[in-house]
């Protein structure tokens, strides 16, 4: 247990059943009438975002949330399989925990995998992958100044915008929260 005024950002509080992470918070005094914080919590299996208030000095249950580094090894069926990098235990997540994750990992990939009470509740890559395209249309010669776009289909299967000169072969880093093209990776 805790109070509002322990808030800081990413606790997980346990409201009602659901774990919820506290994106954002303010501690607001005003002229007449108690205190009270005002916060932005984030549902963290659905990802749902709802402002909430408490009375300041209100008690809230904390979640203990577990964020391991882990290592992605293969797909097992519908589930994907992590290896604890510092206990070598095993531990399956669900697809639909994975997430868009999905379309950005990699075996032998680390990521961060957070769990409450030995259920994973989601997985967090690092900002940024790079990942082999894997089919593109070839660009048009003397395409190159227009600054425009094409589909290109990556190693994990899936689609992101390129600039039109990037060729089947090529490695790119490619933003792991939007999916957006950063860059050409030169071996």
């Amino acid at each position: 247990m805790a109070t509002t005024n322990d808030l800081k950002n990413g606790t997980v509080l346990n409201l009602d059943g659901q774990l919820w992470a506290v994106v954002e918070f303010q501690h607001v005094k005003p002229g007449k009438g108690g205190a009270f914080v005002r916060t932005k919590l984030k549902n963290v299996l659905s990802g749902k975002v709802v402002d909430k208030t408490f009375n300041a000095g209100t008690k809230v249950e904390t979640a203990n949330v577990d964020k391991r580094d882990m290592q992605y090894l293969y797909k097992d069926g519908a589930d994907f399989v992590f290896m604890d990098t510092s206990t070598y235990d095993q531990l399956h997540v669900s697809e639909a925990v994975v997430g868009d994750a999905v379309n950005y990992l990699l075996e032998n990939q680390n990521a961060l995998v957070a769990t409450h009470e030995g259920n994973p509740l989601y997985v967090e890559l690092p900002p940024s992958v790079v990942l082999e395209i894997t089919y593109t249309e070839p660009g048009l010669q003397g395409d190159r100044s227009t600054g425009g776009t094409k589909p290109a289909t990556l190693e994990t299967g899936a689609e992101i915008q390129v600039p039109l000169f990037l060729e089947t072969g090529t490695k790119v880093k490619v933003d792991t929260r939007d999916g957006s093209y950063l860059g050409r990776v030169n071996d």
